[in-house]
């Protein structure tokens, strides 16, 4: 048996006291732990209750840990748990505080779930196939992610969604007609809203180009192509090479022909 002969507050943290047996510093602990264990200067300690005392301070540590994690956003049971592997506490400890956490209701993966999508809904552009990656790559289950998405309904899609195209189809008003629509669909699919959204964005906005409109997109990138294949080509390969190259870019064979007609000009 030993016996606790003196007890400290430690000097850089209030919140935790050191533990003399016997004359000499054996170990610290948590205030709650303390408090807990009832340990006062003259008690009496055995090997039985040393690690007792040891496995609830080491917990304590470790839940301690995850609410400094908790304190900044919400996180995920996986979040938490992954933290606190990266922080080498044990599968034992992590395992008790998880419970605790839950019990105290500071982790909960389906509200979670519902306030992730309203934030990335109300402050984001991303679509719903993207929240619904995010949240399973953070641990959620599928239930919460779907029940979740329900508030994202297919209206505020379309509407978000509709807010990107224009924004998109301003962007790539240099390039054809054909590859700003390629190029606009490859990042509504990025940013997680389905081909069917899109399509119903499509047939609701009117994207058919005026005609100087049509005519400066031929024009700045025939430009471009002049440049390249002018140095290279010339006479009837240099019109087939360009040809080919605004072709490809989505311009119509008139449109074309009216570029090749100026350059000669």
């Amino acid at each position: 048996m030993a016996t606790i002969t003196k007890i400290s507050v430690q000097v850089k943290n209030k919140s935790r006291f050191n533990i003399f047996l016997d004359g000499e510093y054996s170990f610290s602990v948590d205030e709650s732990v303390l408090t807990e264990y009832q340990l006062v200067k003259g008690k009496e300690m055995d090997e039985v209750l040393l690690t007792e005392i040891q496995y609830e301070d080491d917990v304590k540590k470790a839940f301690n840990k995850a609410v400094n994690f908790l304190s900044y956003r919400m996180r995920t049971e996986k979040e938490v748990r992954d933290y606190l592997l990266k922080e080498e506490f044990d599968e034992g400890y992590i395992h008790e505080v998880i419970h605790k956490l839950n019990d105290y209701r500071y982790i909960n993966d389906e509200e979670f779930a519902q306030a992730f999508v309203n934030t990335q809904m109300n402050t984001s552009d991303k679509g719903p196939n993207w929240i619904r990656i995010e949240l399973k790559q953070k641990g959620v289950a599928e239930q919460y992610i779907e029940s979740a998405l329900t508030a994202f309904i297919k209206d505020v899609q379309i509407e978000k969604c509709t807010t990107i195209v224009e924004k998109l189809l301003n962007k790539y008003r240099k390039d054809s007609l054909i590859q700003a629509k390629q190029k606009i669909e490859q990042a509504i699919l990025r940013k997680g809203f389905s081909s069917q959204v899109l399509q119903i964005v499509w047939e609701e906005l009117e994207t058919d180009r005026e005609e100087d409109e049509q005519w400066d997109a031929v024009y700045h990138q025939g430009m471009k192509a002049h440049k390249r294949l002018s140095s290279k080509y010339s006479g009837f390969e240099y019109k087939q090479k360009m040809k080919q190259t605004l072709y490809r870019k989505g311009f119509s064979i008139e449109s074309i022909e009216r570029f090749l007609e100026s350059v000669e000009e």
